[in-house]
């Protein structure tokens, strides 16, 4: 399991189903033993890492718009995102977009680029 720094990304806010990723450190070397060049892991179309950050979810739209009785103050609902912060998922490449924050790589994408997730409690 990785290690959340919450100082690193306090002030970071996802928006909707958008899901933070810190990429793993890919292998450098195979089963066989043969040592991989950097440029390997650009041309994959699945990568895996840990999910830090998570958006509140896909809104549902309120039934009752116009109401009289609805209160001003009622806040948007969500439907909740399957994946949860500390999570190892695997992702699709070209769904995400790399981006550096604080010296540290890392991807952020929609929550359906997320093709696997796994968690180390039950789920």
């Amino acid at each position: 399991m990785v290690i959340i720094h919450e100082n690193k990304l306090k002030k970071v806010i996802l928006t909707g189903d958008r899901v933070l990723v810190k990429p793993t450190k890919p292998e450098e070397k195979t089963n066989s033993g043969l040592y991989l060049p950097h440029g390997v892991y650009q041309q994959e179309k699945v990568l895996s890492g840990y999910v830090m950050k998570t958006g509140p979810g896909y809104a549902i739209p309120s039934p009752f718009e116009d109401e009289p009785w609805k209160s001003d103050e009622e806040s948007v609902r969500y439907v909740p995102l399957q994946a949860k912060e500390g999570d190892l998922a695997l992702f699709l490449v070209q769904q995400a977009i790399e981006l550096k924050y604080n010296d540290e790589k890392y991807f952020i994408m929609p929550h359906d680029a997320i093709l696997l997730i796994e968690r180390e409690e039950d789920i």
